[in-house]
């Protein structure tokens, strides 16, 4: 058996074992529904996974605990409008863990920007100078960028994570390096190539071609062995690392079989801090962009690592839940979404349909919920309910957002109506992803600003002194624990009950455990009188996430009075 040959099935094999491609990828735009998605719907996603709250930050965005890291590399305060580093950190977000913003959000994953050491200069694109504040540039995988911290600081703010209950997910990238710059030099030619653009219509025209011109793209269709950039020899041998690094990497390839290519290198930078500090797991930019196979590989060796972990590391382990992968599919989306076939959980190049379920990733962030977000409360749930819960992705799970980093048709662009918005995310079911500030009503349409960086704004901190964002912030950390503490939220089967008030539940019971809740939206103010539906039975109490009363349930129904026109109720626990 190759080399190649091995390592690929050494790989599948520490898992559940590899689907065939043939059966995953399908020309001519076939379903590419595979022989053993029986057996994935039946193991299925843990279902915390399509209830979790996941706060998504720009670590460069959010908050400065640290000024003294904030002007590194030479890095000059000379680019167009919010495309310079701002001063945002490992530190910062680690503060706020400490201070409890994200508990009383009822988060339970944090998502941040990736960490890893940036190109140290500029690209002057079409809107203008850039720099990597967004992480995307990456200049060497195995360092975190000095402008965000230290590794023993991203250590630290994990371990706080964990003990705060709180995951954490790693944004990774395989698909392409940093630009060159004024001052960064190139990646070698048999590691990346910077042409053809990708031209979106076919598979090959998206996976073997560049995003932009400012990305040289990986060759991850390479099976070559290829020798490390001088350019980051160089740099391990000045920081005193070379012999590790090298060492570990001969460890690595030797273990796996894995030949010496790009892609596999990345595997190996990439696992390594989950097997150090217990990263729960990873969010894939650009997966659509990178051939499929080596996505169950990275998932592979990541799990391999977290057990590893795990096992050295037993006061520190949260629980026995899997590692967790999620990708950025653009496009992807529930019911029939874009380039998503109704019907299918599919990814359609045009010339080929692309299950990525089948290769590693859990989840799948879900681009159409911004778009369907203009729709009805009832037609989002209902919906939503029926593909997760008996549909096209069932066993499997999706990431709602409004508002994300890229996306250049958030949902209520403007911040008109920040409470409903609240309403359709937090209350949808799948999991959902709150990105920094949304909960703030941070500004998304910021003057200069061009492109993607309107989206990002530094974290509006200031804007807490208004009784109105206070009174904002309030609406989201009400729906946040009400879903934080009960599964049946996100996934639950969801059965509406009236149109006016709107009223529904949402049941989850599976090996034992039933969780049911009921939802009141423009229920009267004050005084109300609420049929519970046969959800909670006479005599039992419930709880009201959003007055915090407790309330007992007779003859069917529920008499109290609150000052708001929205209930939150859910059986308390005896």
């Amino acid at each position: 058996m190759t080399n190649r040959l091995l390592g690929a099935f050494i790989a599948c094999s520490l898992l559940f074992g590899c689907n065939n491609s043939k059966d995953n990828i399908n020309n001519n735009g076939g379903n590419g529904t595979n022989n053993n998605s029986a057996e994935l719907t039946e193991q299925g996603i843990d279902p915390f996974w399509n209830n979790a709250i996941v706060y998504f930050m720009m670590t460069d965005r959010f908050a400065n605990g640290d000024k003294g890291n904030d002007h590194i590399f030479d890095r000059k305060q000379d680019a167009a409008v919010l495309r310079n580093f701002m001063g945002g950190d490992i530190k910062g977000i680690t503060e706020k863990i400490n201070d409890g913003y994200f508990t009383a959000l009822g988060v339970d994953v944090l998502w941040m920007t990736p960490l890893n050491e940036q190109v140290h200069g500029y690209w002057d694109e079409d809107w203008g100078r850039s720099y990597p504040f967004h992480g995307y540039w990456i200049k060497d995988w195995t360092n975190v960028d000095a402008n965000f911290g230290t590794e023993s600081e991203m250590k630290n703010m994990i371990s706080t994570a964990h003990a705060k209950g709180i995951r954490v997910l790693a944004d990774v990238v395989i698909n392409h390096t940093g630009p060159v710059t004024n001052v960064d030099a190139a990646w070698p030619s048999d590691w990346v190539r910077t042409d053809p653009a990708c031209q979106w219509h076919s598979y090959e025209h998206n996976v073997k071609c560049a995003l932009a011109t400012s990305i040289p793209d990986v060759l991850t269709e390479s099976e070559e062995d290829v020798e490390l950039p001088d350019f980051l020899l160089e740099k391990w041998r000045a920081e005193g690392r070379l012999e590790q690094e090298l060492s570990e990497l001969d460890d690595f390839f030797e273990r796996t079989k894995l030949n010496r290519a790009p892609k596999n290198y990345i595997v190996k930078w990439l696992t390594d801090w989950v097997r150090e500090y217990g990263i729960d797991g990873f969010r894939v930019d650009t997966a659509k962009h990178v051939e499929a196979e080596i996505w169950q590989v990275l998932k592979t060796e990541a799990s391999l690592a977290f057990s590893q972990w795990k096992e050295k590391n037993p006061s520190l382990v949260i629980d026995d839940k899997d590692f967790f992968m999620v990708g950025e599919v653009m496009h992807f989306g529930v019911d029939g979404f874009k380039n998503t076939p109704a019907g299918t959980r599919n990814y359609d190049y045009g010339d080929r349909q692309v299950d990525f379920y089948n290769y590693g990733f859990d989840s799948l962030i879900n681009m159409g919920f911004a778009t369907h977000a203009k729709g009805t409360m009832e037609d989002i749930f209902s919906t939503y309910s029926k593909e997760l819960n008996s549909g096209a992705l069932t066993g499997v799970g999706v990431i709602n957002y409004v508002v994300s980093h890229d996306d250049p048709e958030p949902y209520d662009k403007a911040r008109k109506n920040p409470y409903e918005t609240a309403l359709k995310l937090m209350l949808a079911p799948g999991a959902v992803q709150i990105y920094y500030g949304d909960e703030l009503a941070r500004n998304l349409t910021i003057e200069g600003a061009t492109g993607d960086a309107t989206w990002r704004s530094f974290m509006n901190w200031d804007d807490l002194a208004k009784k109105e964002t206070q009174a904002l912030l309030t609406h989201w950390q009400k729906l946040g624990s009400f879903r934080h503490d009960h599964i049946a939220v996100g996934a639950g089967i969801h059965k509406k009950h009236s149109d006016k008030p709107y009223v529904f539940s949402r049941t989850y019971q599976s090996k034992g455990k039933l969780d049911q809740i009921l939802v009141a939206l423009d229920a009267n103010k004050g005084m109300k009188t609420l049929p519970v539906h046969h959800i909670f039975p006479d005599g039992s109490q419930v709880k009201d996430y959003y007055s915090n009363q407790l309330i007992t349930v007779n003859n069917n129904e529920i008499n109290f009075s609150s000052p708001f026109n929205i209930v939150l109720l859910a059986a308390v626990s005896r």
